[in-house]
């Protein structure tokens, strides 16, 4: 591990911050434990991957923990895992949690389905501005829980502001900080306590991991621990190694998803058949400005509509190069429809609570060549409007 990894460069924190060392062949990459067993005598610490204390763990942690600007880190077994460890390790029967009603799903779900079940009560915000949190905020609240940019419609959420009203409530402010990244977004240093990665996304970038991170103090993380540690949540050692590999490019990987979600967004904004588009970089966003001050680069997801007259799923299946698909953030570019995937459990009178329409398209954006990308959604937009679209069987199908 380098030292003083803060004053590094992003590119160099993922590459050489948390790896193990090969001491016996001074290989150049970390060795792979794959021990569950591991003495208990005479040792200094007694190892077991439930325990979340593996050579190949500790070293992970401490990556995520440097690109988050946090003094420790754990990784989980899916992004679930980690948000759902997090909650209730600083939620109790009787408690009251605010969350931010642009969500994630399966945060939704978790919340509406389980926590009543724990005596734990919630609310949904109105908006996302901090007035609309603080309007939901009781007595008992000892959570804020916000995910910034939002999940499907990149909504901005004020970093500071939230991190100022949970200190003023003594609460903790959580953030699912997924769709930026350590690389767009670092949460800690605008006073958010506690920051949540589903990890299978960027972190993972390449759609062949399922994990979690979660990254805050020693303090908040030995807390979580200690319930991580009963609920048992961890995560293989082969997939903790195949994840630091991954994060060693993550640097270069979503910057260039950045600048070519930026180019796919002015061109579906400026498309005849689109009629509207969801993405921080575009100034006509409302919270554009807001990206600006609190984020390093735009993020690689958006999403669109099409024009009324045209059918989104038949856009989707008449699409040779972007895939459809159910997760996002690999280095190939995906669309899926959030009603029927992220969101499908939600239900249709909160999605359009939310302003998740039907025919909403979540585009998670690659780093193809940008002109590969538009040639294929004109081809498809071209048979969608001549009522000629019909499923095809990947990049390399005839017509």
């Amino acid at each position: 591990m380098i030292m003083n990894p803060r004053k590094k460069g992003l590119n160099t924190i993922c590459t050489h911050v948390g790896g193990v060392e090969d001491k016996l062949f001074k290989g150049a990459i970390s060795p792979l434990y794959m021990s569950t067993s591991y003495a208990f005598e005479d040792v200094d610490a007694k190892r077991y991957p439930r325990y979340f204390n593996t050579p190949n763990q500790e070293a992970l942690c401490k990556k995520i923990a440097a690109l988050e600007h946090a003094g420790a880190a754990l990784v989980f077994g899916s992004g679930m895992a980690a948000i759902s460890t997090s909650l209730l390790a600083f939620l109790s029967a009787g408690d009251h949690v605010v969350l931010q009603n642009a969500l994630y799903g399966g945060t939704y779900n978790l919340v509406t389905e389980e926590f009543g079940k724990l005596g734990i009560s919630h609310s949904f915000t109105d908006g996302c501005r901090p007035s609309d949190f603080e309007a939901k905020i009781q007595e008992n609240t000892k959570v804020i829980y916000i995910e910034t940019p939002s999940n499907p419609l990149l909504t901005i959420t004020d970093l500071g502001a939230i991190a100022a009203l949970a200190k003023k409530q003594g609460a903790v402010s959580m953030i699912d900080n997924t769709f930026a990244s350590p690389v767009n977004q670092n949460p800690i240093d605008f006073g958010i306590d506690v920051v949540i990665h589903s990890a299978t996304k960027y972190m993972g970038g390449h759609s062949d991991i399922c994990a979690g991170a979660v990254a805050s103090t020693q303090a908040s993380i030995g807390r979580i621990f200690q319930l991580a540690k009963n609920l048992g949540g961890s995560l293989s050692d082969y997939t903790v190694w195949l994840l630091e590999r991954s994060i060693k490019t993550m640097g270069i990987r979503v910057k260039a998803q950045n600048g070519n979600a930026q180019r796919m967004a002015e061109y579906l904004f400026r498309h005849k058949d689109i009629q509207k588009v969801y993405y921080p970089g575009l100034p006509d966003h409302p919270e554009h400005e807001l990206a600006k001050a609190q984020m390093h680069g735009f993020g690689g997801m958006l999403s669109f509509e099409l024009s009324e007259n045209l059918d989104a799923a038949l856009f989707r299946k008449s699409l040779r190069l972007i895939k459809s698909s159910m997760s996002l953030a690999g280095v190939e570019s995906t669309v899926l429809s959030p009603s029927q995937t992220s969101h499908v459990l939600m239900g249709p009178e909160e999605r359009k609570k939310q302003g998740i329409k039907d025919g909403l398209i979540r585009f998670s954006v690659g780093i193809e060549e940008p002109a590969d990308l538009i040639e294929d959604i004109e081809q498809a937009l071209e048979k969608v409007r001549s009522g000629a679209a019909v499923a095809t069987d990947g990049p390399y199908s005839k017509d």
